[in-house]
């Protein structure tokens, strides 16, 4: 039987912590046998309904990149995912923007259709960017936000599904697999619930 882990991470594609677990797990995915599987939730769907604005996006600007996400996870999966979340973050990485732009060219570069990037103005897969979202948030229960992280054994068994780990700088090599056994024994723990660190500091690199 293979010794290699699933981890599904469901994220916000404009979320900067998302950005860092990400980064993260590809990390661990190099000095542990993980298998990565990417998966869209959204902070604009998370937020429906609120009196205030937590995000501050009174526009709706949210929806557009995770709209796109959805379309790429339905139309070419989450291997796919993965590669436009890298894409879209190269871009802004480069950029120094503040928001998530370049979707076409982020498409492109991933190896994806450009038209895709329309889908970030319709509600054409909305229900599957919802059901995705509740999917992710449905292991975790409460109110919780981006990401939300599930690791499942080599048998296929969910050992631990979580919000977050949240983190402000990306652990290396066998830090960033120091992380995940942690996170893994921690919330595969019965009757485990919370881990509260320190203040998030300035994200770093």
């Amino acid at each position: 039987m293979s010794d290699t882990w699933t981890a599904d991470l469901w994220f916000d594609p404009s979320c900067p912590y998302s950005r860092l677990t990400a980064r993260w797990l590809a990390e661990a995915a190099h000095v542990r046998p993980i298998s990565l599987r990417w998966r869209v939730m959204s902070l604009a769907v998370l937020n429906e309904g609120r009196d205030d604005d937590p995000e501050g996006d009174s526009e709706g600007y949210l929806w557009i990149p995770a709209r796109i996400c959805a379309a790429v996870q339905v139309e070419h999966g989450h291997d796919a995912l993965g590669r436009f979340y890298d894409a879209l973050w190269a871009a802004r990485e480069h950029s120094g923007g503040e928001r998530i732009t370049g979707f076409e060219e982020a498409l492109a570069h991933a190896g994806l259709p450009a038209e895709l990037a329309q889908a970030g103005f319709a509600d054409s897969y909305d229900g599957a960017l919802r059901a995705s979202h509740s999917t992710g948030l449905g292991l975790v229960g409460g109110e919780v936000g981006s990401p939300i992280l599930a690791a499942a054994a080599p048998d296929g068994t969910r050992v631990a599904a979580v919000f977050g780990p949240v983190i402000s700088q990306v652990p290396r090599g066998e830090a960033a697999g120091r992380l995940w056994d942690g996170t893994v024994l921690a919330a595969g723990t019965p009757g485990f619930h919370t881990i509260q660190g320190p203040p998030q500091a300035e994200i770093g690199d």
